[in-house]
């Protein structure tokens, strides 16, 4: 840092000396002492008497002391347009222009009014206003009264000034102009002035009205349809007129065990309005109360009527009765004689028909169609007795596979139906060196029959499964060639339950192999009979060794002698 050695004072520039030299050192060098300055303020010539006296220095003020808080203030305006509103073309600004004495420096601050929405307050902060492209400033020659003056591209009209102001400009030599009026904006003064309300007075008492109908209200007994909309339903209320100052309330009606909480009142005690004036589009109706300058007519005695419908707050009521009070009221005051009560019918629901979307393969259709019924669906519910009393019962069947393929035609699969559930499933046994992995052909589950529906969903039952009839599971036929004895037993035990074709084919099957079986003990109980009868030697054996054929197999049997 280098201490400047070239300043600028009030308007003039001037040379001095460094007082402190590089890294701020203080420089006593190029100072003069006390004595040397008064020695060099003080010389004169000498005269022939001897050197005169020597004046007293006079002292020396500078102008940041001289003017100190010394300030020239001026009342001026400008000129603002409003190109977008149609009330106002341009705004009127009144400001305070601010000279300061002691460094040369102006600001402009505008007087804060309130509610204006425009940001006011200081619109030029105080420094040295450039005056033109020369490099000039603004002097206090340069302002007076009724001129205009132009900073930073806003003409500022000066109209006067303050008492100080004017003696110091005319102290210095300058004439000032007249003072002018100040300006004010047109669209502040129009909303200022009053608007002038021409209201003839009414000649209908107020005070006579709450002193006659005083603690007289007229009971009405109202419904209010809202079935149009979700959720909505056909409501009763009770209407409550109040003579003294045509108040209306409107309470609602509560049953035993309705399900509703507590709240009476519907609509609170409030005046009505039934024909509203015309009211501008930027009329804040949902903002400011209603008065009577936007209402042309409220609601009165002779809007209420049995049979007739009325409208508050959006509600439409319909009114169906009133009590016997409101018949006289309106019987002695507007001769009305019909209060004939009107009969509510209960609207009927249309009942909207069930649609259940397709089936679309995904888990079991009963469990599916459980999402078209609810929206958390419930697992379909199972026959618990019949589970119990069919536990552990199953039907079993030899089917073949009806395929193209003549190696499949080979294939042997075991069905089981399972009595408890109605399921089915169907096993392969291996066979060795087949070529085919035996095992579980299909898990236990629901088989339909082919052309079934959704609608009408049909499943095989034990009735279906007769020999050589054809199934089909899932897009595959399978022909039942065999099935087992119990099978023809648990028939033949609950016979009432199955069809006689069933068994019939059932007892065909079976027939073959119950003659051979028979016929196969009968000989071999013969055999056993005359080796006891008639023994070709009687010999001392402890045991008598027996054979025969029963159903192809070879049955051996040691029996005691002392048995035989």
């Amino acid at each position: 840092h280098r201490s400047q050695t070239l300043g600028y004072k009030n308007g003039f520039a001037f040379s001095r000396l460094p007082t402190v030299g590089i890294g701020g050192e203080r420089l006593y060098v190029n100072q003069l002492s006390q004595a040397e300055l008064d020695e060099l303020s003080n010389q004169r010539p000498t005269l022939t008497y001897g050197p005169a006296k020597r004046a007293p220095p006079s002292g020396f003020i500078p102008a940041h002391v001289a003017f100190d808080k010394k300030i020239l203030k001026f009342d001026a305006y400008f000129q603002e347009d409003v190109p977008l509103p149609a009330e106002e073309q341009y705004r009127i600004r009144q400001v305070c222009i601010y000279y300061y004495l002691e460094d040369d420096s102006m600001s402009v601050i505008e007087p804060v009014v309130q509610n204006s929405g425009l940001p006011q307050g200081k619109l030029i902060r105080r420094h040295r206003v450039p005056k033109n492209d020369q490099g000039e400033h603004y002097h206090w020659k340069d302002l007076n009264r009724g001129m205009n003056i132009t900073m930073y591209g806003r003409t500022y009209r000066i109209v006067d000034c303050d008492p100080f102001t004017q003696v110091f400009l005319e102290s210095q030599g300058l004439e000032l102009n007249p003072p002018e009026k100040m300006v004010f904006d047109p669209y502040t003064e129009l909303r200022r002035m009053p608007v002038r309300k021409y209201i003839t007075p009414s000649d209908f008492d107020q005070l006579k009205q709450f002193l006659t109908y005083d603690k007289q209200v007229l009971r009405f007994y109202a419904t209010w349809d809202d079935t149009n909309s979700i959720f909505g339903e056909n409501r009763p209320y009770v209407i409550h007129f109040y003579l003294a100052d045509d108040t209306v309330e409107v309470r609602e009606v509560y049953k035993k065990n309705d399900g509703r909480d507590p709240f009476p009142i519907l609509i609170k005690r409030q005046r009505f309005p039934k024909t509203f004036a015309d009211k501008k589009k930027t009329f804040p109706s949902c903002v400011l109360e209603i008065s009577d300058q936007e209402v042309l007519e409220w609601f009165t005695a002779k809007d209420f009527a049995v049979g007739k419908t009325i409208t508050l707050l959006g509600r439409t009521f319909f009114i169906y009765d009133c009590d016997e009070f409101t018949r006289n009221f309106y019987r002695d005051e507007f001769g009305v004689t019909d209060f004939q009560p009107v009969e509510i019918k209960k609207k009927s629901f249309e009942e909207v028909p069930r649609v259940i979307p397709p089936y679309n393969g995904f888990g079991v259709l009963e469990d599916s169609l459980q999402n078209c019924f609810s929206l958390f669906p419930k697992p379909p519910r199972k026959d618990i007795i019949k589970m119990l009393e069919n536990d552990h019962k199953v039907l079993r069947y030899q089917v073949a596979l009806e395929s193209p393929n003549p190696e499949d035609r080979k294939r042997r699969f075991i069905l089981s139906y399972f009595l408890s559930n109605d399921m089915i499933s169907i096993y392969e046994p291996p066979v060795r060196n087949s070529g085919i992995i035996g095992g579980k052909y299909l898990g236990k589950t629901r088989v339909a029959k082919p052309g079934s529906t959704t609608e009408n969903l049909t499943y095989y039952e034990p009735s279906d499964l007769t020999i050589g009839s054809t199934i089909e599971v899932f897009g595959h036929r399978f022909v039942i060639t065999d099935a087992d004895e119990y099978v023809l037993n648990y028939m033949e035990s609950n016979a009432e339950s199955f069809p006689a074709a069933t068994l019939q084919s059932l007892r065909d099957h079976f027939r073959p192999r119950q003659v051979v079986k028979e016929t196969a003990n009968s000989l071999f109980f013969s055999f056993a009979w005359a080796v006891l009868i008639s023994p070709s030697e009687p010999r001392p054996h402890p045991l008598l060794y027996l054979s025969g054929p029963i159903l192809g197999d070879t049955v051996t049997t040691l029996l005691p002698h002392n048995t035989l």
